[in-house]
């Protein structure tokens, strides 16, 4: 389902004269692991007679040191992955790895994504910094307002349904401009009043105007 919708979005994406990056995990397990194998080799060989762009980015602050490699490549460079044609516009493969030094460890994780952007590592690590700072900000905000770290449901599919409703309402009290507090004092009146709360799901609407 969700690989299916992803390829939607992609191509929705791609009408728009837009690019996409996307993230490529567990969830699309054949490509996936298809991807990890080839970086996996390429690597023991040092990339020799690979056309391959990468960046490099070195970050410290909060007690640590953070350094980022960004690996791109053709998809041309990676012969027969898997269901190729259904993903409009891909162009490019790309390799993430985070190595976070703090005083007493390190740790390293890789993530791999998949995207119509030509290849281009300085362009594309761009590109995904900008994202987790969106991200991150956004999580940062569910988690004040709505004590997301906090939740305990895990059942079935109700923690990405809770997930989605939590960033349908932060959409909301951002849009909602009557009432200039936090996001939290904006939900809690809107748990205490009605009417306010009649004015946030308005101004959820696109082409609404917030009730006075």
């Amino acid at each position: 389902m969700l690989l299916c919708s992803q390829k939607l979005i992609a191509e929705k994406i791609i009408a728009a004269n837009a690019d996409y990056i996307l993230s490529l995990k567990d969830n699309h397990p054949t490509l996936h692991q298809q991807v990890k194998n080839w970086f996996e080799a390429a690597q023991l060989i040092g990339f020799e007679g690979i056309d391959i762009s990468i960046s490099q980015r070195i970050e410290k602050g909060h007690n640590r040191i953070e350094k980022r490699t960004v690996y791109t490549v053709p998809v041309s460079q990676i012969p027969g992955l898997y269901q190729l044609d259904l993903w409009v516009g891909l162009k490019t493969i790309v390799m993430v790895v985070r190595s976070i030094q703090h005083w007493n460890k390190t740790t390293q994780e890789v993530q791999f994504y998949i995207t119509s952007l030509v290849s281009d590592a300085n362009k594309i690590a761009s590109a995904i910094r900008q994202h987790w700072g969106i991200e991150n900000s956004v999580h940062w905000t569910l988690d004040v307002t709505f004590h997301e770290d906090e939740c305990r449901i895990r059942s079935l599919h109700s923690p990405q349904n809770f997930a989605l409703l939590r960033r349908i309402a932060l959409n909301a009290l951002e849009r909602e401009s009557s009432f200039r507090r936090s996001i939290r004092q904006k939900s809690r009146r809107a748990a205490m009043n009605d009417r306010y709360m009649l004015s946030v799901l308005a101004a959820a609407l696109s082409n609404s105007v917030p009730l006075p």
